[in-house]
């Protein structure tokens, strides 16, 4: 038996080897997935403008995140929509790391069934996830089925057979996937290197379907069965030698790679087109990260002790929200936090602004304590604390006053909860009155703009003078200083030599100056080049510089997948006092690149500066000598365009804390079907001092998850645990679940943690679309067609044994649909629409509970003849016909992503 040592760096070296990889201008898993979801997201934002009645204008080739974010009309969302494309990317990439053994993620040994059961599998828990709102579990769920996907197509010989069109059955439970016979013999030795022809004619000709067999340690596969090729690939060496797969143009049938990531990209785009259909247009955007604005999240204290502030938190909120809708930060979703000291929740998620002003509103305030602590539970970056967290002085006796003021004691000592909270996220810690309450939540709704990004921030815990360079760039507007503490005074030297203290209201450089409680803001006059601060503060303060500029960056910690060099995104705290990587991703821009990355600790004056690689797209590679071992932030600077002489500066909101401590959970499994335990393996490794580790698992929804309490390490060794969490057989289906597994070093020296998101998923067994019955036609159209009308009447079902319909809307025509339950326990829908002559086309998309989408498509046009077509799943891409009645046609189909002539994919 092979040592756990030997057999983790065999995985590392084989990481990458068995999907689409990059060699030379090979297309890899990450560009077929990003290709792909561009060009579905422009295709979508075409349709909802075109519904709307606006003009589209299609980016220009090759598609970016910022040019479809343009064309959509949401360019203050291309940073999260890249932040979605990366996450997808990763998670897809990685099934080559966690499943690189597993035959069935990747087609090979002939795994058909096996394979398309985690496509099929993996797709209904995308679909309830999006549906419950949980959008980060469906994204790396559509990542780790993308994988599996795409791979049918290099690994099998769908593309030898000459296909044009993808296999529409991988996306399809209970249907023909293809020929397949998994005894008769496929291939025969390969002409020395030249396996063009490897493939048996037969096999070909009468369209048997295969993959070829893999095995890295042992050289057996069935007799006669194609091997999947390649060095690492121990089967390619025995009879019949060689290999088919087309992973790269340097692979066994490496002459068929471009046609077999065409098909990859084309079955890639059908899988989202089925996941559009399922959520809806605008669910779909909001899930790859196209949105208007930001997340508004309101926690609000509804104690007894809020009883006199509660009536005027409800207007300053409501303003609020009023003030955002219908404009270009009008929020991707409304969430609100009540917490009750020890309660909180419930958590109310919402897109709908008046339903979540109703919400406010009916918020009482009674009962609870006035600690704080639970407001944790609903985590918001920017806290405004009144009267000194909720304290409230009465007439009492003197035995009680002392009580009162040791509880006022511990009330300050709390905040400091809020003040470390505000620092390591990027927020602010503001303290008011509560007359001065609305003063400052407008402050707060002006820095809450999705264009917003940092040029500058820095905590001081000890108050002294210190100076602060900050670079503007010709992209910026709306220079804005932001500043809490007491007794803070500064002077401003601009880019000129001009300079103003804050004592000086009337001064060139600051256009405005605002102060509430501890709180700050001053607006400057936006001059391109070199600015200073000059901070001088006897107090603890924190300073922080933005603007608007369509520039910004993500970044990513990385680790090493093995001896090949390889990278793979770290979720959790980087490795401490060693070097390291760093993936930078620019966006806003196409031209801009990255010059200069550092790590600057957030107290003081230390900065790590790091060597950049440009990568190509945007990205680039940073490798620092040493990773800190205190707090830190990232800062980046580089040229927004090739003609600029002036560095464009953006630094991180978020603290960064590296750890000696490296926990790792492995992904093998991330359904929680309610009922069923999940085990999940964990490793906790140190570079530090061994000892016994205490381990705590949590998580976001109260499951009571079993694991061992500590671990112990030898120094600079690793142990191994197991965690086993079980849903409750009443839990929500779509419903997700965040685990945190947390290791702490021996006296709380240090922690780590590892992250690992589930979805609770319910045994689906219906895979059958809805289906439409013809109710009633009524048509007098004739050549004004302007002056005259058309109505339909359809009668939408779900079988006797189906989850019942979810949702119909409009996916063609121009007319008006009204629903209504037509009673019955499947959720029976009575569909009316009513249309000009004009449009004498509609197609309707029907979709029950799990996600199966069904198309109705009806016409009034002359001409149209009745005929019948029995319904076939034999054929692999067949069409079904539900019912074909005089002018009226209603199939229920697969959706294909097509392609408009101006949508040229990249």
């Amino acid at each position: 038996m092979m040592s756990g040592l030997a057999v983790l760096c065999l995985l590392l070296l084989q990481t990458g080897a068995h999907g689409f990889r990059l060699g030379g201008n090979s297309v890899t898993h990450q560009q077929i997935t990003e290709n792909a979801i561009l060009n579905m997201t422009t295709q979508v934002c075409r349709a909802l403008a075109m519904a709307e009645g606006k003009d589209f204008k299609f980016p220009p080739p090759p598609f970016t995140a910022e040019s479809v974010a343009l064309a959509c009309e949401t360019t203050k969302s291309s940073k999260t929509f890249h932040k979605t494309i990366s996450l997808i990317r990763e998670k897809n990439k990685m099934v080559d790391y966690y499943f690189f053994w597993s035959a069935k993620h990747h087609f090979d040994d002939e795994t058909f069934t096996e394979g398309r059961d985690v496509i099929v599998k993996g797709l209904s828990s995308v679909k309830a996830s999006i549906k419950q709102g949980k959008l980060a579990a469906g994204r790396e769920q559509l990542g780790k089925i993308l994988h599996t996907l795409q791979d049918f197509y290099s690994h099998s010989n769908w593309v030898e057979m000459k296909n044009e069109q993808p296999n529409s059955n991988l996306i399809r439970a209970n249907t023909i996937i293809g020929n397949i016979d998994k005894n008769r013999p496929t291939c025969r030795n390969c002409d020395g290197d030249n396996c063009m022809n490897n493939i048996l004619e037969d096999v070909l000709q009468d369209k048997i379907l295969t993959t070829g067999y893999f095995s890295y340690f042992f050289p057996s596969k069935p007799k006669g069965k194609c091997s999947h090729g390649g060095k690492a690939d121990q089967t390619s060496r025995i009879e019949p030698k060689g290999g088919i797969n087309k992973d790269a143009f340097d692979s066994n049938h490496g002459y068929l790679h471009l046609q077999a990531t065409k098909l990859a990209e084309a079955a890639t785009t059908e899988l989202l087109e089925d996941v559009r259909q399922a959520a809806g247009d605008k669910s779909f955007l909001r899930f790859l990260g196209i949105t208007r604005g930001k997340p508004l999240c309101f926690v609000i204290d509804t104690t007894g002790s809020m009883m006199d502030d509660i009536t005027e938190v409800k207007r300053v909120t409501s303003s609020l929200i009023d003030s955002k809708v219908v404009t270009e930060d009008e929020p991707s979703v409304y969430i609100l936090v009540p917490f009750n000291d020890p309660e909180f929740g419930p958590l109310i998620r919402t897109t709908d602004p008046e339903a979540f002003k109703k919400s406010i509103n009916s918020l009482t305030a009674d009962g609870g304590g006035d600690a704080p602590e639970m407001s944790l539970s609903g985590l918001q970056v920017n806290f405004m604390i009144t009267k000194v967290l909720g304290f409230r002085r009465r007439r009492q006796s003197d035995d009680n006053q002392q009580e009162e003021q040791q509880q006022y004691r511990m009330l300050r000592s709390d905040s400091q909860v809020y003040r470390d909270l505000a620092d390591a996220s990027g927020g602010q810690f503001i303290e008011v009155t509560k007359s001065e309450l609305p003063k400052a939540t407008s402050i707060i709704t002006e820095s809450s703009s999705a264009s917003l990004v940092t040029l500058l921030q820095a905590t001081r815990n000890a108050g002294n003078a210190e100076n602060f360079p900050f670079t503007i760039d010709e992209t910026v507007t709306s220079l804005t200083i932001y500043i809490t503490g007491r007794s803070v005074s500064f002077t401003l030297i601009s880019p000129s030599g001009v300079a103003q203290s804050s004592t000086n209201v009337s001064g060139p450089l600051i256009i405005t100056s605002c102060s509430v409680g501890n709180f700050q803001t001053v607006q400057l006059n936006t001059q391109v080049g070199l600015w200073e601060i000059k901070m001088m503060s006897t107090n603890p303060y924190t300073l922080k510089v933005v603007g608007k500029s369509p520039i910004d960056f993500l970044f990513d910690f990385l680790d090493v997948e093995g001896l090949t060099g390889g990278y793979y995104v770290i979720d959790s705290r980087p490795k401490a006092g060693v070097n390291g990587s760093m993936q930078v991703t620019i966006t806003g821009s196409t031209s801009a690149v990255v010059r200069e990355a550092s790590l600057v600790e957030s107290s003081g004056s230390g900065v790590v500066n790091g060597s950049v690689e440009a990568q190509g797209g945007g990205e680039f590679l940073v490798h620092f000598d040493r990773i800190p071992s205190v707090d830190f932030v990232v800062l980046v600077k580089g040229q927004s365009s090739n003609t600029s002489n002036i560095l464009f500066q953006r630094q991180s909101n978020t603290n960064i804390r590296a750890s000696t401590l490296t926990v790792t959970a492995a992904d093998i499994n991330s359904i929680l079907v309610p009922g069923t335990p999940l085990s999940i393996p964990f490793t906790v490794s140190t570079t530090g001092a061994g000892g016994t580790f205490s381990i705590q698992v949590t998580n976001d929804r109260g499951f009571s998850p079993a694991f061992p309490s500590s671990l112990s390490l030898e120094t600079g060794g690793r142990a191994s645990g197991t965690v086993t969490i079980t849903a409750p057989l009443n839990t929500t289906s779509g419903s997700d679940v965040t685990l945190t597994i947390q290791a702490e070093a021996p006296g709380g020296t240090d922690t780590n943690y590892a992250l690992k998101r589930l979805t609770v998923l319910r045994t689906v067994t219906d895979f059958i679309p809805p289906v439409c019955q013809l109710h009633s036609l009524q048509s007098n159209c004739s050549s004004n067609c302007s002056l005259l009308t058309w109505e339909l009447s359809v009668l939408v079902t779900d079988g006797a044994n189906g989850t019942g319909v979810d949702r119909v809307s409009i996916t063609q025509g121009n007319g008006t649909l009204n629903t209504s339950l037509a009673g019955g326990d499947n959720g029976t829908m009575l569909v009316s629409y009513v249309s000009t002559c004009c449009s004498p086309d509609v197609e309707l998309g029907v979709v029950d509970h799990v996600g199966n989408v069904g198309t109705c498509f009806y016409t009034v046009r002359a001409g149209t003849t009745n005929s019948t077509q029995a319904p076939n799943t034999q054929a692999v891409g067949s069409l079904s016909t539900k019912a074909v009645q005089s002018f009226l046609l209603c199939i229920s189909i697969l959706i294909l992503g097509l392609i408009t002539s101006e949508a040229v994919i990249n």
